[in-house]
């Protein structure tokens, strides 16, 4: 997707999201638009949407947030709570919790889905090898920043825009339209697993092009 976002012209950066803490992980991805010299649309996939919607206000630059299957959460609401009202997907019964130590050396838990699972419940629409070789580089994330609640919604404030992912098996589709309504956000619903921007890059950019458009062709941060 990426690659498809340079060759349309825009200035594509995707910084690693940490993936410890939804406070401090938006502090991180909104430090990096406000190094960025002009506006900026942020992008965010999965997880990553819970971050966008915190990160983008923090940092004056930022004029747009588009969410790929994302969490497009309110205020004093987590990942965990906007989810617990819709059916139950293949997420929960696939997670896996290992064990890491935090900043004070003390134990604390992060999750990743069990890696034979990982391609039925991520990635249904890439071949095999390829969700077999993404199930081996995945990144855990904390739990607690899965169960940390947001001190905002810069979707309350920021034009949006959303892709539903209809053969999500880690958001629920249902889900995804109530948040994408909740935020006003301008809604296309797209085929595809929740890896979607991986199967169908062409597509999700044309999206991401769309609404860099409309907030006057910004450097495009992506984060998951």
């Amino acid at each position: 997707m990426i690659g498809e976002l340079l060759v349309a012209g825009l200035d594509a950066v995707a910084p690693a999201n940490p993936l410890r803490g939804l406070v401090s992980d938006a502090g991180y991805i909104a430090s990096v638009a406000d190094e960025i010299d002009g506006p900026v649309l942020l992008v965010g996939h999965s997880y990553g949407g819970a971050v966008i919607t915190v990160a983008g206000a923090l940092a004056a630059n930022i004029l747009g947030l588009a969410y790929i299957a994302g969490f497009a959460i309110d205020e004093g609401e987590s990942a965990l709570n906007v989810s617990s009202g819709f059916p139950e997907t293949l997420l929960s019964a696939a997670l896996r919790p290992a064990s890491y130590p935090d900043a004070d050396g003390e134990p604390t838990t992060e999750l990743y889905i069990d890696r034979e699972a990982f391609p039925k419940v991520f990635a249904a629409d890439l071949p095999l090898l390829t969700a077999t070789a993404a199930a081996a580089s995945q990144r855990p994330i904390a739990a607690a920043a899965l169960e940390e609640k947001s001190p905002s919604a810069a979707w309350k404030s920021l034009p949006s825009w959303y892709v539903v992912a209809t053969a999500d098996r880690i958001v629920h589709p249902d889900a995804q339209r109530f948040m994408a309504k909740r935020a006003g956000a301008h809604t296309v619903e797209l085929e595809g697993s929740h890896a979607i921007a991986r199967s169908q890059p062409a597509l999700i950019a044309g999206q991401i092009r769309t609404a860099a458009g409309a907030v006057r062709r910004p450097t495009v941060t992506s984060n998951r």
